[in-house]
């Protein structure tokens, strides 16, 4: 069962918007996440040259989820999407090692943006169906997120092909905006 088919079950008239920004490098994964999301075909999946952005209903939310194209030559543009944020989503390629430094810099870099400033971060371990993925505890120690003290985190172990973790990280998602908006 698609995660939209378990959304639209929910509340049809969401008590609020929340506005999420999905970042991370180029090939990480976050289209294919962001059409997962939104229960749209996976196969045909194309770098994002610009920004993609959907709406899904959840738990009582309607989730404005805005996709970031993550190219170099774009990341510097990120910044203009930074304001009004409520979650911050930040996906790894949990299989490109030779690129864990690179990310861990781009992520330290938006934890110390000001307009981000105690919004809490998703971090999805992604592409975990490879047989080269770095589990997400590896991750997580490579990226230092235990020392992350001024807003709430969490790593997810995850898929955006075959969906898998992607529900539950969402649920964390859905948890912190309502602790956090309330």
């Amino acid at each position: 069962m698609g995660l939209l088919s378990i959304l639209r079950k929910l509340k049809s008239s969401p008590d609020q918007e929340v506005r999420i920004l999905l970042l991370g490098l180029d090939n990480a994964g976050k289209t294919t996440l962001l059409k997962q999301l939104a229960s749209e075909d996976v196969s045909h999946i194309t770098p994002t040259q610009g920004f993609n952005i959907k709406s899904v209903q959840s738990q009582g939310f309607k989730l404005n989820v805005w996709d970031i194209g993550g190219q170099r030559k774009i990341r510097p543009y990120w910044r203009n999407y930074f304001e009004n944020t409520d979650v911050l989503i930040y996906v790894i390629d949990s299989a490109d090692r030779k690129r864990f430094e690179e990310t861990g810099q781009e992520l330290a870099e938006l934890l110390e943006e000001e307009k981000l400033s105690g919004v809490p971060v998703l971090v999805f371990a992604n592409k975990q169906d490879l047989m080269t993925a770095a589990p997400a505890a590896e991750i997580a120690e490579g990226l230092n997120l235990h020392t992350i003290r001024d807003r709430l985190w969490q790593i997810q172990a995850c898929s955006a092909v075959t969906s898998e973790g992607v529900q539950d990280g969402m649920t964390w998602v859905c948890k912190h905006i309502s602790t956090r908006k309330k």
